[in-house]
């Protein structure tokens, strides 16, 4: 049995030419698609999951909400569907389940951690997975800025970060836990681990085994971090008090087992995300910040597990697990997964909980959809017309480093820190096709903005307008010079300001980065503020494990100079130095 856990939907358009893979079709616990296909060739979001070969699929990071979800992408033909959406911010954070109807129709499902997320009507207690869920009292909550502590979940549940299924075997959690991001949102972050953790050890007490899969955006040890080996790092890692939370969930200090690590307990290199802002993906400078966590119960089922990281499409690579088909106990017992499940052949014919997207009454004809009026009758929806409707956007994980720091909103100069924008390679202004579209006139209305013709005169004809003192006719402008004018000399010439225009709009050459020598990159900020549009020099070499971030950042022993290093020029800077270099030559030739 597949169970697929999929990371940054908003990534895997179906244009992209590399996706995630499938393993064996007996798992359960694997990532998203082979290696080698091609999403644009499959014409319905069903065909790409059954693809997958996967019984269970998990998504991540949606970013999207339920009225962008077509039909298509909400009712495939072979799966039921789950999804959880924040309440008021579209476009930001969600995560999905989608199970096979014919293997694994899972018997309950709730969206959240804090059982207060209810649907219309509420779950009655034979729809609940828990007979009892986490209190706020019972946490030891992190405090905000104003030392005020939550007295109700309810608002740590309303992002839209996850939902719980029970299969009858296990509870599958599917999680995007926050990120950190900044000392603000460091309390909810905090406060909705500790929600987590409280919700598993209800579920283990109540003597249900539970699989945890996602993104929990934080490193559990120092190996899971490109960075983690350096000395000033690793002697602090477990300070970071998100890490030393985890650290004490996970086996052997906590009852939750690591299942990737179980399998790898020494790989290094072994990372699910990288930030692409920085082309850190090139030289595998990342961080593992996706898991699949179990109760020690299920151990015996797990076959195998592992990373994907060549299949490209997102900031995350996925992660699988594989479970066995059956097991034979230390008693002698056989037991057989899909029983286990419920999953016998009339699975099927079961209806999935009231939370699946087959129930939404905009999908059962109870409810027209606001998007209906203004889609062509009769046309079909395809998978790349459903992801044409998400927000494709990624969250990648913080830096401090130069580039970040570089593209900060307020940087002005390159010790700036307070620069926070995107970074893209650098393009043209303006390209041949945009230009010439541009310097088309628009076409007016035929009616609204006809300009009228000048009435004739009485007797049909118009007397030429006297020019005024000092006034040339256009006809001047087009004649030919004065043959007695006599022609420029070439010290004349010489004088003229084209030279100098030229100059100033000639491409300069990229400087040289003061570490390597080397040519340099260019790159534009693109995000709002006193800096969008302005372009600046980096140096060319990718990031990698001790790149150089600047004296602030880093350490000067711990610096791999192989890397990136912390050259940085706004290219109005360079054009100058290089006018002014210009100019000096000039000067000492003459």
């Amino acid at each position: 049995m597949l169970l697929n856990q999929v990371l940054g939907l908003e990534r895997c358009s179906p244009d992209n030419t590399s996706i995630p893979p499938v393993s064996d079709p007996a798992t359960l616990l694997d990532s998203v698609a082979n290696a080698g296909f091609r999403w644009n060739t499959f014409k319905t979001w069903d065909a790409i999951l059954k693809e997958l070969q996967a019984d269970i699929i998990c998504f991540q990071e949606m970013k999207s909400s339920r009225t962008a979800i077509g039909r298509d992408i909400a009712l495939p033909d072979s799966f039921d569907s789950f999804f959880s959406f924040p309440a008021s911010k579209g476009g930001y954070s969600g995560v999905a389940v989608y199970t096979d109807t014919r293997t694994a129709t899972p018997l309950k499902a709730e969206e959240g951690l804090s059982g207060r997320l209810q649907p219309k009507p509420p779950l009655n207690p034979e729809e609940r997975i828990s007979t009892s869920y986490p209190a706020a009292h019972d946490l030891g909550l992190v405090p905000d800025a104003d030392e005020q502590t939550l007295h109700d979940l309810l608002s740590l549940d309303l992002e839209g970060r996850a939902l719980v299924l029970d299969f009858g075997l296990f509870v599958l959690i599917n999680l995007y836990c926050p990120n950190e991001g900044s000392d603000p949102r460091f309390p909810y972050k905090m406060n909705y681990h500790l929600m987590l953790q409280e919700r598993v050890r209800g579920l283990m007490e109540a003597g249900r085994h539970v699989v945890v899969v996602g993104d929990l955006n934080v490193c559990a040890a120092p190996i899971d971090h490109s960075d983690g080996h350096l000395p000033s790092n690793f002697s602090t890692f477990w300070d970071y008090p998100t890490r030393a939370w985890l650290h004490d969930w996970l086996a052997p200090r906590g009852p939750l087992i690591d299942v990737l690590r179980t399998f790898w307990p020494d790989r290094k290199g072994m990372y699910t995300c990288w930030n692409t802002k920085i082309s850190a993906r090139e030289t595998n400078y990342g961080t593992r910040i996706d898991y699949v966590l179990v109760t020690p119960g299920l151990l015996p089922w797990i076959k195998a597990s592992d990373i994907q990281p060549s299949i490209k499409g997102s900031d995350h690579c996925p992660v699988f697990v594989d479970f066995h088909d059956e097991i034979t106990t230390e008693a002698g017992e056989r037991l057989v997964l899909r029983d286990l499940m419920h999953a016998r052949e009339d699975a099927a014919k079961r209806e999935p909980p009231r939370l699946a997207a087959k129930h939404w009454p905009e999908f059962q004809g109870k409810q027209t959809l606001m998007s209906s009026f203004f889609t062509k009758r009769g046309a079909d929806t395809t998978a790349a017309s459903a992801f044409d409707a998400l927000d494709l956007d990624t969250q990648p994980p913080p830096s401090s480093s130069v580039l970040e720091l570089l593209v900060s909103e307020a940087s002005q100069t390159p010790s700036s820190s307070q620069v926070d924008t995107e970074l893209s390679s650098s393009h043209p202004l303006v390209s041949p096709s945009s230009s010439q579209a541009s310097l088309k006139p628009p076409q007016a209305s035929r009616d609204s903005h006809k300009r009228p013709r000048a009435e004739p005169s009485a007797t049909g004809t118009s007397k030429p307008k006297k020019l005024e003192a000092g006034q040339s006719k256009l006809s001047s402008f087009f004649s030919k010079p004065n043959a007695a004018a006599p022609p420029k000399t070439s010290q004349q010439a010489a004088s003229s300001s084209a030279p100098s225009w030229f100059a100033l709009f000639t491409p300069i050459p990229p400087p040289l980065c003061t570490v390597h020598r080397e040519p340099v990159k260019e790159w534009r900020v693109n995000k709002p503020g006193p800096n969008k549009g302005k372009t600046f020099y980096l140096c060319a070499r990718p990031v990698g494990p001790g790149y150089d971030k600047g004296r602030s950042e880093r350490l000067r022993e711990e610096v791999d100079h192989q890397y990136k290093c912390d050259f940085f020029k706004w290219a109005s800077d360079a054009r100058r130095e290089a006018m002014r270099a210009g100019a000096a030559g000039s000067g000492t030739k003459s």
